[in-house]
């Protein structure tokens, strides 16, 4: 038994003080408020762990790299690529370790990576089929992190476009293949599996849901959709339907899909999202890089979707930005202020059933004991609302963070992983020598 005193905690109910959080296996065993000092003191303001339910880890190494001729799509596109061929399971591991503790350090307690970097060059499986899915969730496991690996089906470079020689790496030749290799992978403690349609550009339209039909029921199933405008053009030219609409159609669009970015979206596609309970991941830090466009939060919520976050290329890797710049994106679009509550807000940042961890995401008993603690004191928090914190406070300052249950950061320093910052640099400068 472990207990965590709060000097302030957001509760379901609301933000309440001296709150003392009680947990055992992981799990929050009881919440009592005005509580004598006892346990671990948490100073500043308790927050459930943040979920983000969309990352490629690798990109993280393109971070600061990717501006030249002031920064285009396809310079970005082909550094990415670049990276891409260079890395291998050890490699992946060392560097995917910095990350995913930059990503605690920032607030996140849970991760969904969109997985699609399988084989080796040249598309040649390694002798362990999932070394790097294994490889990744070594990684989380030593930065202390709950992974779900969305494990991406990827076959084609476009529409009936076959994959080129660096997009060999990601595909398995068919559905069924991938399929076969990724029930290789056996979940453990703080390891889950899903699945991921990489997008309607990658995977034809007949094996989509063979993709569906590969990702047992009770776990996520996610896709990149309608991203850019070129894509939406390239589906309507090829099957007369959005991205959308073809996925509807061979019924992938269920409660358990999260569209990533779902940017550029119709009434009619927002309509079949919200009908179908589906989840919509924006990464407004990401989408903002790229020059991708503001996707439409407010409308999607409304419809009756389910909204949540994500860091994507790891350009930056901060919750607060990405769950802030829900309200703040929209208020740009729509040209009004006050788009979202910070209960709505909260609710998107901690979304961790998106990613398979429908238990984790408040300071409830019976959840997962997952806790963030914010500092109140700082130059960026400093006379905030507590209830303003999302707005107000930026990844640094984060001092505690607990993961089922057990310290992984302590005044603001990863308690597993020494100096992120210096393996971080480490393994990108060691990458970009190869």
């Amino acid at each position: 038994m472990k207990a965590f005193w709060c000097e302030r905690a957001w509760l379901p109910g609301g933000i309440a003080d001296g709150v003392l959080i009680e947990v055992a296996d992981g799990r929050v065993t009881a919440v009592t408020q005005d509580a004598p000092r006892v346990g671990t003191i948490l100073n500043g303001l308790t927050l459930p762990g943040f979920a983000n339910e969309h990352s490629h880890a690798f990109h993280r190494a393109l971070r600061g790299r990717t501006h030249h001729e002031r920064g285009t799509f396809w310079t970005w596109r082909e550094r990415m690529y670049s990276l891409a061929a260079r890395l291998d399971p050890d490699s992946y591991y060392r560097l995917a370790r910095g990350v995913y503790a930059e990503m605690v350090l920032a607030g996140y307690t849970s991760v969904g990576e969109f997985h699609y970097l399988h084989h080796a060059p040249g598309g040649k499986p390694y002798a362990s089929p999932n070394a790097m899915g294994e490889a990744l969730r070594e990684a989380a496991r030593d930065a202390g992190i709950r992974l779900t690996l969305l494990d991406t089906c990827y076959l084609a470079g476009g529409i009936g476009v076959p994959p080129d020689e660096v997009q060999q790496r990601f595909s398995d030749g068919s559905a069924q293949r991938w399929a076969e290799r990724v029930s290789l992978l056996e979940e453990e403690a703080g390891f889950r599996v899903g699945g991921a349609i990489h997008s309607v550009r990658a995977v034809p339209d007949a094996q989509l849901s063979e993709v569906d039909k590969g990702v047992p029921a009770d776990r996520p199933l996610h896709v990149h959709l309608s991203e850019q405008r070129a894509e939406n053009e390239q589906c309507l030219a090829a099957y007369g339907m959005t991205p959308t609409e073809l996925l509807h159609s061979h019924g992938v669009v269920g409660e358990r899909l999260t569209a990533v970015h779902a940017t550029h979206l119709t009434d009619q596609d927002i309509k079949r999202l919200g009908d179908a309970r589906a989840g919509v991941c924006f990464c407004p830090t990401t989408e903002r890089d790229l020059g991708d466009g503001i996707g439409p939060a407010r409308a999607l919520l409304d419809a009756g979707a389910r909204l949540g976050i994500g860091s994507d290329s790891n350009a930056v890797v901060d919750a607060f930005e990405e769950t802030r710049a829900l309200e703040l994106d929209d208020r740009l679009a729509s040209e009004q202020r006050g788009r979202f509550s910070v209960e709505e807000l909260l609710a998107a940042g901690t979304d961790h059933a998106a990613v398979g961890w429908p238990e984790v995401g408040e300071l409830a008993v019976g959840a997962g004991a997952d806790l963030v603690t914010v500092a109140m004191d700082s130059v960026r928090t400093a006379g905030a609302e507590p209830s303003g914190v999302v707005f107000a406070a930026a990844a640094t300052d984060v001092r505690s963070v607990v993961v089922a249950g057990r310290e992984v950061v302590r005044d603001g320093g990863h308690l597993l992983v020494e100096r992120p910052e210096t393996v971080l640099a480490k393994e990108i400068e060691a990458l970009w020598q190869l």
